[in-house]
């Protein structure tokens, strides 16, 4: 059964369990699907209320991308078990001859760049997410403005955790030079897109003081 069907409780049980998957890049997936969602929230109740006439269809336009990355966020959860799934595998392949060493590496380091594209795909989506959150917190109803901020602090947290994903599997990569890249691309939306949840966060705190 896909991991997106489980209950919250069944999802909660079989990620504290020792077994591989779901692991911390699922887990960051749906905390970003539901930190998008919170932002989604919302749009939903803005909409229809005469006092934000300006902004409807600004509201309506932010709504349908916060919907199509939730949808995203959770095929992602489903992806990165599978591309786990390989990985696990492949740590317990033989070693003994040349060639088992060499096969062995080949199945490694395919399985780890497919361990490092998912949680990066992950972290492209909670850039995205927290994009959003900004501009539903601007623009969106003020009776639910600390949703927006709190959607913006669980894509920020999913950012973070997508993140450790992709450099534990990066460190471990034979081909430096996709590494690498795989590393900067990570570091960069880190480093963009923590500072602006923060924004996000502070701006919708400041207006409770």
């Amino acid at each position: 059964m896909p991991f997106s069907e489980l209950s919250c409780e069944a999802f909660i049980e079989v990620l504290a369990s020792k077994e591989p998957v779901p692991g911390g890049g699922g887990a960051a997936a749906l905390v970003g699907a539901i930190g998008t969602a919170l932002g989604n929230m919302v749009g939903s109740l803005t909409l229809g209320k005469k006092k934000y006439a300006d902004v409807q269809d600004d509201i309506v336009a932010l709504k349908e991308k916060a919907g199509a990355l939730q949808k995203e966020f959770i095929a992602l959860m489903q992806k990165d078990a599978e591309v786990f799934e390989p990985l696990s595998r492949a740590y317990g392949m033989p070693r003994d001859t040349e060639e088992e060493k060499a096969q062995k590496a080949q199945i490694m380091e395919e399985a780890l760049t497919a361990c490092c594209e998912v949680p990066l795909a992950i972290m492209r989506c909670c850039a995205s997410a927290i994009e959003l959150q900004e501009e539903f917190a601007r623009k969106g109803t003020a009776i639910a403005v600390s949703d927006a901020g709190c959607g913006a602090i669980c894509c920020k947290a999913a950012l973070q955790a997508a993140s450790l994903n992709v450099f534990i599997n990066t460190k471990a990569m034979a081909n430096r030079e996709r590494a690498e890249r795989y590393n900067k691309e990570a570091g960069d939306i880190l480093c963009e897109y923590t500072a602006m949840a923060d924004r996000v966060f502070t701006e919708v705190a400041a207006r409770f003081n």
